[in-house]
């Protein structure tokens, strides 16, 4: 199924609030049992892939590996980014599937420590490229990089023209008068996108100064969405002109949707040095049924059919330098040449701290 909107994917806060919820599919699995598939891989067995709710390949992909290979693809997705991981932690004595795709780095180290995760090492072509994304400190390769991308303010550039204001340029712009009541972003709590800006800023400034950088924020009139389509559809002008902040947290990947019918420029842009890096991805899960189906199709994930796919169908950029990016992904949506430095494991030491912080700051 190809999107024609950057991704809407939905994560995390607190794991109280994940563990409650539910367990939903796609496909044609009920998502109740598991695999089904011998042990062996072999033509007419069931691989079971565990995804977010976000996952969609354009149609016919995952046809083409279950031609090639024999093998029927069974989908299961318990919900968002973060929801994945907590349900992967929950079910790890009696595992939901084989593999498991859409880990990010946000939640990367979560996965290995609950040792949901068994190692593999793919031989596929574009395996070089997706060990320049790995999980520092993941010796074991429990887990494979296999799409990435940054979290970014965009600004709507015809609000600021008409105006005559510069566009701001850095995340401390953001804290001027000039730029008062501009900017929505969305809830970590709530929202993935709204979890990495938030751990990008803590990157950024430091564990006690990103809480001074919130204030600043709040008192300059920052507005917090629960999520991403709210924040971009409703209170950004940028996308269909009507809402009233010119400044919302999105992707690197958006303004090429925002390119008028017949034109040849989006009307927004990313401000790249706002941006905050995340990486998708996939493992074999510990206690998998199906361990050599799951390794194949991990294999496949990283053939060029799939990355070739990536972004149009998860507006994500592949891991593979094998494959070319659309021609407006070229011009329109480079990724950050300085994306904010942050380490899954002090993600893991200090993500519900942080969101506790920024709650009692920002919302009250």
């Amino acid at each position: 199924m190809a999107r024609t909107t950057p991704r809407t994917r939905f994560a995390a806060g607190a794991l109280t609030v994940l563990a409650l919820a539910g367990c939903s599919t796609i496909g044609a699995n009920d998502g109740s049992d598991g695999a089904t598939g011998d042990a062996t891989g072999a033509a007419g067995a069931t691989v079971t892939l565990v995804t977010h709710d976000s996952f969609a390949l354009s149609d016919g992909i995952l046809a083409q590996f279950e031609e090639e290979t024999g093998l029927t693809v069974k989908q299961v997705a318990p919900g968002d980014g973060g929801a994945l991981v907590n349900q992967l932690v929950l079910t790890k004595e009696n595992p939901l599937g084989d593999l498991v795709y859409g880990i990010d780095t946000t939640f990367a180290s979560r996965a290995i420590d609950e040792g949901v995760l068994q190692p593999y090492s793919s031989g596929a072509p574009a395996a070089a490229d997706a060990a320049q994304h790995a999980v520092p400190d993941d010796d074991e390769g429990l887990l494979t990089a296999i799409d990435l991308g940054d979290v970014c303010l965009n600004v709507d550039h015809a609000w600021f023209a008409e105006r005559g204001v510069p566009e701001p340029v850095t995340l401390e712009d953001l804290t001027r008068p000039e730029y008062k009541d501009l900017l929505v972003v969305t809830n970590p709590a709530t929202s993935s996108p709204g979890l990495a800006f938030l751990v990008g800023t803590a990157a950024r400034f430091g564990s006690v100064q990103y809480k001074d950088y919130w204030a600043k924020l709040r008192d300059n009139g920052v507005k917090v969405a629960e999520g991403w389509s709210d924040a971009y559809y409703t209170d950004f002008s940028g996308a269909d002109g009507k809402g009233p902040r010119p400044i919302v947290l999105s992707y690197a990947s958006s303004p090429p949707s925002t390119v008028p019918e017949g034109a040849d420029e989006p009307t927004t842009g990313a401000l790249l040095e706002t941006c905050t890096r995340q990486v998708e991805y996939a493992g074999v899960l510990a206690g998998a049924e199906n361990v050599e189906g799951a390794q194949r199709l991990l294999d496949f994930l990283l053939s060029d059919a799939v990355q070739a796919d990536i972004p149009g169908s998860m507006y994500m950029y592949p891991v593979s330098s094998a494959v070319d990016l659309p021609e407006e992904w070229e011009r329109w949506a480079p990724l950050a040449t300085d994306p904010a430095p942050i380490h899954p494991k002090d993600i893991e030491a200090n993500r519900e701290t942080w969101i506790a912080e920024w709650t009692e700051i920002v919302i009250g």
